[in-house]
C-alpha cells in the first residue's frame, strides 16, 4: 500500500511520485532515501531548513505551509527494488477522492514514470493536465541539483505559498 496523501484545505498544487522506494518504505514516508534530492530541493525553493531525514512531521509541515500536497500515483504495484522500469500490476491511487477533499488546481509529476502513470490512469479522472518534472531520484544523476532547483522552481514557483 502507498502512504496516505499529505494535504490540507490550502493545498492547491499536488506533487506526485510513482511508488515509495525501499528506503522510503523502511522510513514510512516519501523521499526518504538519503541521496534523494527532493527535500533539499523543496527546502531551497521554500526558504525552509532541510528537514532531518527522520523528521516526518517537519517534512509534512513544509508541504502544508506552502500550499502543496504530496502523494504517489500508485496505491500498489509489483516492483523489483526501486526500479520504476520493473513496475507492473498497477493499481492507481484514488485521485477523485483526494480532489474531493483538497482544492488541487495543478499537478506536478516527479519523473517520467509518475507522469506516464498519471496521464494514463489519473488525468482522465482529474481533468488536470500534469507538468512532468525531472526526477529527484539519485538514479537521475544527469540532472544536477542546481538544474533541479531551477526547473522545479520555475514550474512550482507560482503555486508556492511562501508566507511562513
Amino acid at each position: 500500500m502507498s502512504f496516505a496523501p499529505v494535504y490540507n484545505a490550502h493545498s492547491r498544487a499536488l506533487i506526485l511520485g510513482t511508488w515509495p522506494s525501499p528506503k522510503s518504505r523502511e522510513m514510512a514516508f516519501y523521499y526518504s532515501h538519503p541521496q534523494n534530492r527532493f527535500w533539499p530541493m523543496l527546502a531551497a525553493l521554500t526558504g525552509e531548513a532541510v528537514p532531518a531525514r527522520e523528521d516526518i512531521e517537519a517534512k509534512k509541515q513544509i508541504i502544508l505551509r506552502h500550499g502543496l500536497a504530496l502523494w504517489d500515483t500508485l496505491e500498489r504495484c509489483t516492483i523489483t527494488g526501486a526500479s520504476d522500469a520493473s513496475i507492473r500490476d498497477v493499481v492507481p491511487n484514488d485521485i477523485a477522492g483526494l480532489l474531493a477533499k483538497a482544492p488541487i488546481e495543478a499537478v506536478f509529476c516527479n519523473g517520467a514514470t509518475a507522469y506516464k502513470i498519471y496521464t494514463n490512469y489519473l488525468e482522465p479522472i482529474s481533468g488536470i493536465p500534469a507538468v512532468k518534472l525531472p526526477s529527484t531520484s539519485p538514479a537521475n544523476a544527469a540532472c544536477r541539483p542546481d538544474q533541479l532547483k531551477e526547473i522545479w522552481g520555475e514550474a512550482l514557483g507560482p503555486w508556492l505559498n511562501n508566507k511562513s
